[in-house]
């Protein structure tokens, strides 16, 4: 699990790594203030000096979000935000390459031989309760596309609790095609699962 959580973690780190400052401080939120060398005490245990505090601003508003370009890597991800447990139908096998869509298939044999359910019908929610206003209102998503490999970092917010998954992607025969889901939060990955 710890392996996992790094693996997770590292390719997370390599994809804010190379997103514009603006795209990553939307979904990871903005940097930490820094400290300037003013914050200290001076050394003879003097009193610090005074400051004057920073003047009020409003926040900033919301950049609106790109639109989703049809075929692209954020397109095959975004229906499964939309409804339900659609990672899960047959119909949507599609949209998935190993290792997801073997994993995928042995779970269906497994629901299918009366054996029960392997794999958990909102992988895409992180398996959080389901809300879709909630949802709907934090749901941002970063795309990043590196030849025929790309990665869409969704983050969303339910009852308080920050979520976020990495979806892998590959493009087969000139579609982009679902190779893995990773919870960065939940530390799990569609690829680990063992559906037998």
């Amino acid at each position: 699990m710890l392996r996992l959580l790094v693996l997770a973690l590292s390719s997370l780190s390599m994809l804010a790594a190379g997103l514009s400052g603006g795209a990553s401080a939307q979904l990871f939120g903005p940097p930490p203030p820094k400290a300037s060398p003013d914050d200290n005490a001076p050394a003879d245990g003097a009193a610090p000096p005074a400051t004057t505090p920073a003047p009020q601003t409003a926040p900033a508003e919301p950049v609106p979000a790109a639109p989703v370009l049809p075929g692209s890597p954020t397109a095959v991800v975004k229906p499964f935000y939309e409804h339900l447990g659609l990672e899960v139908d047959p119909a949507q096998r599609k949209n998935f390459i190993d290792p997801a869509k073997t994993v995928i298939d042995k779970s269906d044999a497994l629901r299918v031989s009366g054996q029960g359910e392997c794999l958990d019908p909102n992988m895409a929610l992180d398996n959080a309760d389901y809300d879709k206003l909630a949802i709907d209102r934090s749901l941002r998503t970063i795309e990043a596309v590196n030849g025929d490999e790309a990665k869409v970092v969704v983050a969303f917010v339910v009852e308080g609790h920050q979520h976020r998954l990495e979806w892998k992607l590959k493009k087969v025969g000139g579609a982009w095609k679902v190779s893995d889901l990773l919870s960065v939060t939940g530390e799990w990955a569609l690829s680990q699962y063992q559906c037998e």
